[in-house]
């Protein structure tokens, strides 16, 4: 299996090349300069304009000598960095440090003229600084002419607190590097804009050309066309086929490059051998995005995954984004677009709902069923295999789109969840995002999707999730049920119902249905079998003038030989005007029936106002339960991530270094160093002694002042934990050696058993604290009450950090033991809050130590006064994850074994 080396031959780390968007969303290639770049760096300073050269070194430079390419090109990678940013293999900005003291480096760049205000300053000083920071450098300085306007604004719009002197007509910064939540907000905020304006070209794509397109009735090639052509699509469609005149009307040309106008996007319908080809043909016009149909990539085993590496390697080193391979196509209902780039003859109705999924195969029915229920979708998207463009990709764009109020996902895979749950959380905040997760029970992948190897319980994706504000449903047919509510109906403002209806049987089953999702059903007003119009509407206008009502479910079946037409304008008309949802289970229909629906402004499918309607009232009330449950969370403070100024980070890292310099492939910590670990984030464990012998027992106890524990640990007693300690109250000599006779008398005893004295804490509730790294998630931390009966019933809580205060807070009320916690049947409520701080800092530390594999803290035992941790365990083993790439952008790149 391949795995990726930790540096490059020339001493460089891998970590350093980078896929990156520029700001108008074209990709680009960062990494460090070498010396094999020499010609290079002297026809990108060729193209350099004087004026730049001028800014760059203080006087007129028009050309480089010799010994200056020299030094500009062969670099340590350590006192001196280069980077360049290239496109294939040009060179377009070079950016550099060169250290002046052990913390100080000078910093400077120079960017061709052609790509100045594309954003490359800001991408090369921002993996410049995190190489020095890597370097141990923590202030950068720069020169700048005070008419350098551009440049200064650079350095200013980073994020960081740049201070600012002049000397001898120069304007002199200087800046510490640190990745504060000011510069990481700046850089995530040019990320989403990057990574949307991406997206953007491909949807608003102003021509296309269909590579593959086909004569042949019914193929892939033809379809495309004529999706496009029939679907009234606004821009310029040209057919790419090397063996043909015209295709569907269009005249044909040999290759994308032979088409005498701009081609924006790609659609590539050909074997999957010849998609490279077309990769080159492409770049060579000048095409943004590609959009590859074709199959037989890493869906087909080694050799396709090899292809679908290639293809991405090569697309990213053209600047192209890509769609696919293997997928269904994209889809745009504006009206000043009417792009249908799919596989799909059904154009879907204009609406305000984002759709991504990753199952071509599915792609087809999902659209169908969106025209069946009158859904509207804004734009559509089948990602296929997913080898660059993800769900994570149009959530940026989703963010900003005032076309789109709902995002729906059908997500077979996450490739970043840290990234998915950092991008879905801040779209949640404004949008609602419902989502499927297949495969949540075996938690499998679909072949072709790259994805790193994951172990974490199902119930941590479901935090994932929660954590995110995320509405996770089970089923594809759930999620249009939930989805067709919030695109139509206002969000609750609590979780009472009314329910009002001509039937007590349907009544009863909403009723039933409400209370076990949670909802409490504050009224029910039945009609009776012949109630007309007039009855309805003035139930309903009662129901919802009511202070004591949040959400109203209308039940109509009509009488024999009755439309219901009449009902149905008195829903349609005050579900136009109401400030709280209204759902229906109205003649037994789906989605959003014709007499229910409200015109929409836009003159697309149905409007908002419009009343859903549901083929059974326990379809409806989960809908309603799980948009109550999304409106809680949206409504409501999501904290702020606390900053302890008493966690030693630097001191947790060099420990975790010393003992992989001891250990280079990990260890299980000493009960010393799992002890110093917990220090320096604020968690002392409960007071110890180690001990050898009967008396250094005895004089252990005599110093703790009697009342205490003792205790034996080694890896082999984890699996008996009736001898974790004994006799709980040892009071004298005589109870001391009496234990430590019982103790060591246990015939699996082991020579490297560790013996230990601690006084004995005070009674409590006791807990159970773990965090981990996954190879998908990375850091994750779990809590719930220790214990045989928790174990069973799984019941514990997860976060991914990090976490904020309020996260730590739900983590806690989301344990069904919570009750034991807060009081009950008249016990004393414990601390709560020394649990959330716990929790706080043990997100902290998993957050900065990759390292840590694996710790548990337990027994901890909280009580009203707060809480006693007894004993920890920590395994700390080398990193595969860089939480360093948090601080710089970077598309993701699949490494050689991740292809599932």
């Amino acid at each position: 299996m391949h795995r990726e080396p930790t540096t490059y031959e020339d001493g460089r780390p891998p970590s350093w090349d980078a896929d990156v968007l520029l700001k108008d969303g074209r990709v680009a290639q960062l990494r460090p300069i070498t010396p094999e770049d020499t010609d290079a760096f002297v026809a990108f300073y060729s193209r350099v304009s004087d004026e730049s050269k001028y800014y760059r070194f203080f006087a007129p430079y028009p050309t480089l000598s010799a010994r200056d390419v020299e030094r500009f090109t062969h670099v340590d990678l350590d006192r001196r960095v280069a980077f360049v940013l290239t496109l294939h293999d040009d060179i377009i900005g070079v950016g550099r440090y060169d250290a002046t003291s052990d913390d100080e480096a000078e910093v400077a760049f120079l960017v061709e003229d052609a790509h100045q205000g594309r954003g490359v300053g800001q991408l090369l000083l921002e993996h410049l600084a995190q190489a020095g920071r890597e370097r141990g450098l923590e202030k950068f300085v720069a020169e700048v002419l005070p008419d350098n306007s551009r440049m200064i604004q650079t350095f200013r719009d980073a994020g960081y607190r740049v201070a600012t002197e002049y000397e001898d007509g120069v304007q002199q910064l200087s800046f510490r590097i640190d990745p504060t939540d000011s510069a990481v907000g700046v850089m995530r905020s040019r990320e989403q804009r990057a990574e949307a304006a991406s997206i953007e070209r491909i949807f608003a794509a102003r021509s296309i050309a269909v590579v593959g397109a086909s004569r042949r009735q019914r193929s892939i090639g033809q379809t495309i066309v004529r999706n496009l052509v029939l679907g009234d699509y606004q821009g310029s469609v040209y057919a790419v086929n090397s063996q043909a005149e015209a295709v569907s009307g269009l005249p044909a040309f040999k290759s994308v490059k032979d088409i005498p106008h701009e081609v924006d996007l790609a659609i590539v319908a050909v074997p999957a051998e010849s998609v490279n080809d077309v990769v080159l043909d492409c770049a060579a016009k000048g095409v943004h995005g590609l959009v590859v149909i074709s199959a037989g990539f890493a869906e087909e085993g080694p050799e396709g995954r090899q292809r679908q590496r290639t293809l991405l390697d090569l697309s990213r080193s053209y600047g192209l984004r890509l769609v696919g391979p293997n997928c269904l196509g994209v889809i745009n209902t504006a009206p000043a677009v009417q792009l249908n780039a799919s596989l799909s003859t059904a154009m879907p109705p204009q609406g305000r709902v984002g759709f991504f999924c990753q199952s071509g195969a599915l792609g087809t029915a999902i659209l169908e069923s969106v025209s069946r229920r009158g859904l509207g979708l804004s734009t559509f998207v089948s990602a296929g295999n997913r080898a660059d463009v993800s769900g994570n990709d149009l959530l940026q764009y989703w963010q900003e789109d005032d076309d789109t109020e709902v995002v729906l996902l059908y997500l077979e895979s996450i490739g970043n969840p840290r990234k998915f749950s950092r991008i879905a959380r801040r779209v949640s905040e404004s949008k609602p995002v419902v989502a499927v997760k297949s495969g949540r029970s075996t938690q499998g992948v679909p072949v072709g999707h790259a994805v790193k190897r994951s172990t974490a319980p199902q119930a941590a994706v479901d935090a994932m999730f929660r954590q995110a504000g995320v509405v996770q449903v089970d089923t594809l047919e759930e999620m249009f049920d939930v989805g067709q509510l919030v695109a139509h109906q206002p969000l609750p403002r609590g979780n009472r119902i009314c329910v009002v209806g001509n039937s007590d049987a349907m009544g009863l089953l909403v009723a039933d249905a409400a209370t076990a999702t949670g909802l409490q059903v504050a009224d029910s007003v039945p009609l009776g079998a012949d109630a007309g119009a007039d009855d309805f509407e003035v139930a309903i206008e009662t129901a919802l003038a009511s202070d004591d009502i949040d959400a109203l479910m209308v039940v109509y079946i009509p009488p024999l030989n009755t439309s219901g037409e009449e009902v149905a304008n008195v829903l349609a008309s005050i579900g136009e005007q109401s400030d709280k949802p209204i759902v229906s289970t109205f003649l037994g229909t789906e989605g959003i029936p014709e007499l229910l629906r409200v015109p929409d402004v836009q003159g697309g499918s149905a409007g908002r106002g419009s009343v859903p309607s549901y083929p059974a009232p326990e379809s409806a009330v989960r809908a309603l339960a799980r948009v109550v449950t999304y409106a809680e969370w949206a409504a409501r403070d999501h904290g702020e991530f606390r900053a302890h100024t008493d966690i030693r980070t630097g001191d947790a890292r060099a420990l975790v270094r010393d003992v992989l310099s001891h250990a280079p492939r990990g260890a299980i910590l000493s009960t010393e160093q799992v002890h110093a670990l917990l220090a320096c984030y604020g968690i002392d464990l409960w007071t110890w002694i180690n001990v050898h012998d009967p008396e250094e027992a005895i004089a252990a106890a005599e110093q703790l002042g009697w009342d205490v524990v003792l205790k034996a640990g080694s890896e082999h007693l984890r699996a008996r934990p009736d001898l974790a300690h004994i006799w709980r109250n040892i009071q004298d000599r005589q109870d001391m050696t009496e234990a430590w006779d019982q103790l060591t008398s246990w015939p699996g005893m082991r020579a490297d058993t560790r013996f230990f004295v601690q006084r004995s804490a005070p009674a409590g509730i006791p807990l159970s604290f773990t965090v981990t790294e996954d190879a998908l998630f990375g850091p994750l931390v779990s809590f719930g009450l220790a214990g045989a009966s928790s174990e069973l019933l799984g019941d514990r809580a997860y976060g991914i950090p990090p976490l904020t205060d309020v996260d730590a807070e739900s983590m806690i009320q989301d344990l069904r033991s919570a009750p034991l916690l807060y009081g009950y049947r008249g016990s004393e409520p414990v601390d709560t809050a020394a649990i959330q701080d716990v929790i706080l800092r043990l997100a902290a530390l998993k957050d900065d130590l990759p390292e840590v594999a694996e710790l548990d803290l337990e027994p901890v035992l909280v009580h009203e006064g707060g809480l006693t941790a007894l004993s920890a365990r920590a395994k700390i083993v080398p990193a595969t994850d860089r939480r360093e790439e948090r601080y710089v952008r970077r598309l993701s790149t699949p490494s050689r074994d991740t292809l599932a």
